[in-house]
């Protein structure tokens, strides 16, 4: 469970990350935090890469349907940009950002934002997806979430896709991926 930090006196910024599998919640606990930090009256702004339109074109979504408003960007220096006069940044689908993300999260942790990024930790081969190594690296706070595999029953921390493509990414939920275990995943 995620501990917000006290931040009484002189606010200082951080970078927390939420990573896991698909289907694992991550989107969801992103929107949670995000309008957890809107209740407190911090002023949040809100990103997402641009290529992510499965559910939306403007809304970050979750698999529940739960949504938040967002401001679609072509590249990560566009969040410096239009980070301003803010407390809280949030970053959903952070793997489809380009090399400069984190170093974007840092600067703006170092103005005294807190920033709360979300994405898939591994791609569906297993390996370290994009930017999401560089993110977990800079972070103050780590989540990591599963899902449960849809083999078996156990945790799954993989995310198997379905179909048979060797594009890294392809846009797709339910019909093109499905959580799995470690073992599920390898079979």
């Amino acid at each position: 469970m995620f501990i917000e930090p006290n931040i009484s006196g002189n606010r200082k910024g951080w970078i927390e990350v939420v990573c896991g599998s698909m289907f694992s919640g991550k989107t969801e606990e992103l929107i949670r935090r995000l309008k957890r930090a809107q209740i407190a009256n911090l002023k949040v702004q809100i990103y997402k890469p641009a290529i992510d339109v499965r559910f939306d074109k403007v809304k970050i979504v979750s698999h529940d349907e739960n949504a938040i408003n967002s401001t679609p960007v072509e590249s990560s220096n566009e969040i410096l940009t239009l980070a301003q006069n803010v407390d809280v940044v949030g970053i959903d689908e952070a793997q489809f950002f380009d090399s400069n993300i984190a170093n974007v999260c840092d600067e703006l942790a170092f103005r005294g934002i807190r920033i709360i990024v979300a994405g898939l930790d591994m791609d569906y081969l297993g390996n370290p997806f994009g930017q999401m190594p560089n993110l977990l690296a800079k972070a103050d706070y780590i989540t990591k979430l599963h899902a449960i595999c849809v083999q078996c029953g156990n945790i799954a921390n993989y995310s198997y896709r379905k179909v048979a493509d060797e594009q890294q990414v392809i846009l797709g939920a339910k019909d093109v991926y499905e959580p799995r275990c470690r073992t599920c995943y390898k079979e």
